[in-house]
């Protein structure tokens, strides 16, 4: 195969949030102002009473979108990635087992996670420990593998050219996708399923993250919890979810004559070799991701008209991510509209920098740029033009959008998007 141009298709999108259990009615839900944080104690699962008592949870049970088999043959984050994969091929013009415009030889799965098959991983030991060996599945271990998603969705699409599972902590969803924008331009494949899936919610992962001082104490109001950039912000709300886009070769999708949403133009990766959950104070692997990903997408800077930030809602790293991008940006700031949408998804760890570049790239599509629904007052030293609570109108004409996704041990991503026209 060829060597594909430069710039990459989005030809389908797909995902299952806190905010909807598909594309539409999460990013209609999204531009309503809606939050998908509710009350929820997961205390009793643990025998303690937890100091954290809020969470973000898949607004639709993906058991009822799946069959039986692939329920009980998969753990709960790949049931998350297997609906959103059915939502974007179908959505790209593509059919599950049908007879599709591109040979199985030619599709990539890639799926980052950030956690992976935990629940399973729990409930296998429980029953390993109350009633024995026999208990266990014989599907125990690929349930708790960090390929599990990747493998699942592969076999979904009938993926043969490749199968990836990127584990980066919360820049995972991200970096799938610009590993699925090499893929094409290499030429190891024609369509790429890229994103990204988890499903956390544990006693564990709660008390784990409260000990770090990294979750929001918002107890008795949970919709207004995750607040990014805000001068209130103390700490992320856990999330669950997952999402997908299928990237094209361009001129594939052309001959094909596929919708295109618009065209992934380049990434960027770094890392900071900082410390192992803080960032970089000075943002310089933040910075490096993004120069790098305005390189490799040959963009002209003025195109850039929105950012889809990381934004946790967390202290020290909103600040360090507000000062990264003006450092990279410089003047694009003044010009670039930046949504926060974790203040509605809460943070989904690996699937957050999937359903970001979902957004980012809806956002292109419709020419709105999403709010950023918690925000009250931007905090000191943001110096970032927020979105509010309400959607805001993106100029007409060809623009660009870029995503940021930073993960623990120091990971960075940076996708840069540009518009159809």
């Amino acid at each position: 195969m060829n060597r594909s141009s430069r710039h990459v298709a989005i030809t389908g999108l797909g995902a299952t949030t806190p905010l909807g259990g598909d594309v539409q009615t999460s990013w209609q839900s999204l531009l309503a102002g809606k939050s998908g944080v509710c009350h929820l104690d997961l205390s009793s699962q643990c025998g303690h009473s937890l100091p954290v008592r809020i969470a973000a949870p898949a607004a639709v049970e993906p058991a009822t979108q799946l069959s039986a088999a692939q329920v009980s043959h998969t753990d709960r984050s790949a049931q998350l990635a297997l609906v959103a994969a059915r939502e974007a091929w179908n959505d790209a013009g593509y059919s599950v087992g049908g007879d599709n415009a591109v040979s199985p030889a030619d599709v990539a799965s890639v799926v980052g996670v950030g956690i992976g098959g935990i629940i399973s991983q729990f409930q296998q030991n429980d029953l390993l420990l109350g009633n024995g060996p026999s208990s266990v599945s014989p599907r125990c271990i690929p349930m708790i593998l960090p390929n599990h998603a990747a493998a699942q969705v592969g076999l979904l699409i009938g993926a043969q050219a490749a199968a990836h599972a990127p584990v980066s902590a919360c820049a995972s969803g991200a970096e799938a996708i610009a590993l699925g924008l090499n893929l094409i331009r290499s030429g190891r494949a024609r369509v790429v399923m890229a994103g990204g899936t988890d499903a956390a919610l544990l006693p564990l992962i709660v008390a784990g993250f409260n000990r770090m001082r990294a979750l929001s104490r918002r107890n008795d109001e949970p919709q207004r919890a995750s607040r990014p950039f805000d001068t209130a912000r103390d700490g992320f709300v856990l999330g669950e979810g997952a999402a997908m886009l299928i990237l094209e070769d361009s001129e594939h999708a052309k001959r094909r004559g596929a919708q295109v949403y618009g065209y992934l133009a380049g990434a960027g990766i770094s890392n900071d070799s900082h410390h192992i959950a803080q960032p970089s104070p000075d943002g310089a692997g933040t910075v490096r991701a993004i120069a790098d990903a305005l390189t490799d997408a040959d963009l002209d800077i003025a195109l850039l008209r929105h950012i889809s930030a990381h934004a946790t809602s967390t202290p020290v790293g909103d600040l360090t991510e507000a000062q990264a991008l003006r450092t990279a940006l410089a003047a694009a700031t003044d010009h670039a509209a930046v949504s926060a949408t974790k203040a509605a998804f809460g943070h989904t760890l690996g699937a957050a920098g999937a359903i970001e570049a979902v957004t980012a790239t809806l956002a292109l599509f419709h020419r709105t740029a999403p709010p950023t629904c918690t925000l009250e007052e931007v905090g000191p030293g943001i110096n970032l033009d927020i979105i509010g609570a309400q959607p805001r109108d993106l100029p007409p004409g060809h623009i660009a959008a870029l995503s940021t996704s930073l993960g623990f041990g120091g990971h960075n991503v940076a996708l840069v998007l540009r518009s159809a026209t």
